[in-house]
């Protein structure tokens, strides 16, 4: 399993009339965590899509358990459960705010995507290359 986190504070414009984070806004805090966890890996979307390889979104699921608030600094954690063996991969984000309440969970699956190709593809060697010691040990529990 690999996990990261990175902190997102709740800004004025994305919240709604009672002061939440608008509910669309929870697929962007995703992306960022996702994009965060990439770079702790020593990688980043930039490089996939120099490598010609792009990841767009194939299904999105959320779950909402209490409101992240205006000015609130909100902990995304990232997850890989498992290592991808083919184009899809699974990334599962939850949500804290400040006292380590669940705000918010979800899971995100994107592909590996040649634009050129107009194809799927599997995940690059370079990236599969730097998560597979976190799953060296993985016995599916």
């Amino acid at each position: 399993m690999y996990a990261a986190t990175t902190h997102i504070r709740v800004r004025y414009g994305e919240t709604d009339q009672m002061g939440y984070l608008y509910y669309g806004f929870y697929a962007l805090y995703y992306e960022v965590g996702r994009a965060e966890a990439i770079r702790e890996l020593g990688f980043t979307y930039r490089q996939l899509e120099e490598m010609g390889i792009m990841m767009p979104v194939v299904e999105l699921n959320a779950q909402y358990f209490r409101p992240a608030l205006y000015d609130d600094l909100v902990t995304v954690k990232t997850i890989l459960k498992e290592l991808p063996d083919g184009p899809r991969i699974k990334f599962h984000s939850e949500l804290y705010n400040e006292k380590g309440e669940l705000l918010n969970k979800g899971v995100t699956t994107l592909v590996f995507y040649d634009p050129v190709l107009k194809k799927k593809v599997d995940m690059p060697h370079e990236l599969k290359h730097r998560l597979e010691s976190y799953f060296a040990n993985n016995t599916n529990d």
